[in-house]
């Protein structure tokens, strides 16, 4: 069932990485996991999640063999025949890729949420305490988890036996209000798309500082409400963090939509 959340909800999986640290030799999206490819668990994530009445993927430029897999996994996704998809040439960054994705909105969304196909495991639960927020009047929302390891500061340092690439301490954040950030993150959608039409005003400096769509909401004064997130939800960048993910695929967490 499509959620109506004051009108309707698109998903915008952000599926335009290279993967380069994985050591695949393709986009992160498309290197295998648990027998499917990545991105086939993220839209099965968002679809079991019942949140969408529009998917749209934005892939690397010019890339038609993650075309041609998002056509294949919006076939067997289980998505009823009222689900509109959408593939887009994503951008140079990630900013530039959700915003591509935004052109070809629905006009009768109201709502968007930004999810990382690099976060495949994402459970139901965290789409569905993103989407209660942006019901309750949330303009912006997104899923974290507290920080449990010491932050620090640090600035550039140099040691006299050591050399450079020394850093120093410059400070230690108070941990309990630290927050880890995650997808899928929730807004309004006249509110997104401000907020990206404020960031083409950034310089070049200012721009490379924006990690996610949440900072971009924050720049133009909008407040952004925090969901209790999922260890689930762990961001696939490196080997290890592959292998994390299928041993969960393999052990007692695969039935991970129903984790809250």
């Amino acid at each position: 069932m499509i959620e109506d959340v004051g009108g309707r909800c698109a998903v915008i999986i952000v599926a335009a990485g290279s993967g380069q640290r994985l050591g695949h030799g393709m986009p992160k999206a498309r290197v295998p996991l648990g027998g499917a490819t990545m991105l086939a668990h993220a839209v099965q994530g968002v679809v079991a999640a019942g949140v969408a009445a529009q998917i749209c993927i934005a892939v690397p430029a010019g890339d038609d063999a993650m075309v041609e897999l998002c056509h294949q996994v919006a076939a067997r996704s289980g998505a009823g025949p009222e689900m509109r998809w959408s593939v887009v040439d994503g951008g140079a960054d990630r900013a530039a890729s959700v915003r591509a994705a935004l052109e070809l909105v629905d006009a009768r969304v109201s709502t968007v949420l930004v999810h990382d196909a690099a976060r495949p495991l994402t459970p139901t639960g965290v789409f569905d305490r993103v989407v209660a927020a942006l019901r309750d009047g949330a303009k912006a929302v997104i899923p974290a988890l507290a920080v449990a390891d010491t932050i620090k500061t640090v600035v550039p340092a140099e040691l006299p036996a050591t050399g450079a690439g020394v850093e120093r301490v410059s400070g230690t954040p108070v941990r309990n209000r630290l927050r880890a950030v995650q997808t899928p993150q929730g807004f309004d959608v006249d509110t997104l798309r401000r907020a990206h039409a404020h960031a083409q005003t950034l310089d070049a400096d200012a721009a490379a500082q924006i990690t996610d769509d949440a900072m971009l909401v924050e720049a133009i004064g909008e407040d952004v409400y925090v969901v209790q997130g999922s260890t689930h939800s762990l961001k696939i960048t490196t080997p290890l963090d592959l292998l994390l993910a299928e041993a969960m695929l393999q052990g007692p967490l695969r039935p991970r939509w129903v984790e809250g």
